[in-house]
């Protein structure tokens, strides 16, 4: 005999479990969204200050070279992993808020705050060995036959010591900005 005094229960306790099933399907797929449309060109540039930094990028080799291999936003600027990901959006959200608040969000007023966020990116990009820039660029990869004899003899030197692409390559992508006088 079995006791149908726990039926109620049990249904109850498959329901929350089918609903908390439900919120977690469309929480990872919500969220996955979210990601994936920040990710974006169109994304990173739809905010008025990011036009004049994808002007310069569409100028650089990172937009347009022999090879057709073209480096977005997202390439240069996000990390691949979920977690270090995650962490740059929160941080790109500074952006975001200085052009809501009207901090950046003239050309003027972006170029007066461009030495200190360009210092920020590149302070993490060598906390981080380059690692965005190395997910396109390795020592190992690069046919140092192809380059100019400074290059070679400049790679060969950094990969000996250690450098991360960002000490040596400044301004490759975008203009490189001076350093305001204080």
């Amino acid at each position: 005999m079995s006791d149908d005094s726990n039926k109620p229960v049990r249904l109850f306790r498959w329901i929350g479990f089918l609903f908390a099933v439900a919120i977690g399907v469309v929480l990872t797929i919500g969220s996955s969204t979210v990601i994936e449309t920040t990710n974006t060109e169109e994304f990173c540039t739809s905010c008025h200050s990011m036009q004049w930094v994808q002007q310069e990028w569409m100028e650089s080799y990172h937009y347009s070279n022999a090879s057709g291999v073209r480096a977005g936003c997202p390439d240069c600027h996000v990390p691949h992993s979920l977690g270090p990901k995650l962490y740059a959006k929160v941080m790109a959200a500074k952006d975001v808020w200085g052009e809501i608040m009207g901090t950046i969000d003239t050309e003027e007023k972006f170029e007066q705050h461009r030495w200190k966020m360009a210092n920020r990116v590149w302070a993490k990009m060598e906390a981080t060995d380059s690692r965005e820039c190395r997910s396109c660029h390795a020592f190992d990869a690069m046919d140092t036959s192809e380059q100019g004899k400074q290059s070679r003899k400049k790679h060969k030197r950094a990969q000996k010591q250690g450098k991360t692409c960002i000490e040596c390559h400044k301004g490759v992508a975008h203009k490189e900005p001076t350093e305001p006088d204080v």
